[in-house]
């Protein structure tokens, strides 16, 4: 039985197959991965994540927990630290060392799954809304199985892990445009900034925002307030901005990674508490329409300062990106370790 009678206007639901889970990455074909292997030019290779022990304690919402926790593995006779042999093997010399970690894995440098943002709609036309997902996937049915549990059974990470996540990443450098100033970017403003650098975006691609964000969490101190700071100021997507967000769907990008937050501007008064969403409207319209609609993964929290100054210099903006996310099924958000090859 097909989950959905109609779907949401402007999404692409069924368009990809009525099981598909991938969304937009299905635009990276063979033939574009072989193009952006064509922007290796140089044999350089570029980290475009964060230490995962970034922001540090205390200085991201509570919701998203907090940093990476390392402890040493128990095995059945002691603490694998500087541990002597084996289990029954007597008189070797080997010393080995196992660890474990409590992750949070939308804390740092991120992918966010297609499980990550669904919406109340009716998709069964019979007037009454229900929780659905990406292509139409429902939340009791579907989704979750035991109320409560942890994982998911369907859109989870571990389907985008297996297309690889390899492409021509084509990075717009909204710093130098705008510096450390708050700027709401509309279509306006990005197509002026991809025009004045020169940057092509084309059906495939992986547009990479680099607002300057990630440099200031990699640089800030241990205080709390600094942290504060820098959430008001920098750039970001305007997700209310419906220019935008058809210049998304039309340009065929497969995925958005953003070196900021969220990608998109948060609401006003998100900060104290006072913010506050009309009836029927959506918190964040540009992940409702990238994720819940068009099935377009975000990055979030990602890092590219050495790779804007070396792209800058050689007159660049594309290059191949390989950002796979680890393969951990059930997963609705994964930490990569996107690289960037020129």
């Amino acid at each position: 039985m097909k989950r959905w009678l109609k779907r949401p206007e402007g999404s692409n639901w069924g368009d990809f197959g009525e099981d598909d889970q991938v969304g937009r990455l299905n635009f990276i074909t063979p033939e574009r991965r072989l193009e952006a292997v064509q922007e290796v030019r140089s044999g350089l290779v570029f980290p475009l994540s964060l230490p995962l022990n970034l922001p540090k304690a205390g200085m991201w919402p509570p919701r998203k927990g907090q940093p990476p926790r390392l402890q040493w593995t128990s095995g059945p006779d002691a603490t694998l630290y500087d541990a002597f042999g084996a289990p029954g093997l007597k008189g070797a010399i080997d010393l080995g060392n196992d660890d474990c970690a409590a992750l949070n894995l939308q804390y740092s440098t991120q992918w966010d799954s297609l499980a990550h943002i669904g919406a109340l709609f009716d998709a069964d036309g019979d007037g009454v809304p229900e929780k659905r997902y990406y292509n139409g996937y429902r939340s009791e049915q579907d989704l979750h199985g035991t109320e409560g549990a942890a994982g998911v059974r369907v859109l989870g990470i571990e389907n985008m892990a297996t297309t690889c996540v390899q492409g021509r990443g084509v990075l717009v450098n909204l710093f130098k445009a705008f510096g450390r100033k708050k700027t709401r970017v509309d279509y306006e403003l990005l197509m002026s900034v991809l025009d004045a650098q020169r940057a092509v975006v084309e059906p495939g691609d992986i547009l990479c925002l680099y607002t300057g964000y990630g440099d200031a969490v990699m640089d800030m101190d241990s205080d709390p307030a600094t942290m504060k700071g820098i959430e008001s100021s920098f750039s970001a997507l305007d997700g209310n901005d419906a220019r935008l967000l058809q210049w998304i769907t039309d340009s065929g990008i497969a995925a958005i990674c953003a070196d900021n937050g969220a990608v998109e501007a948060k609401p006003e008064g998100v900060a104290d508490g006072s913010a506050h969403c009309e009836p029927g409207a959506t918190f964040l319209p540009l992940h409702h329409h990238c994720i819940f609609k068009l099935g377009m993964h975000l990055g979030e929290l990602w890092y590219f300062r050495e790779l804007a100054v070396w792209l800058e210099a050689a007159g660049r903006s594309r290059f191949l990106l390989t950002a796979p996310p680890l393969r951990l099924p059930g997963a609705v958000g994964c930490p990569p370790m996107p690289v960037a090859t020129v």
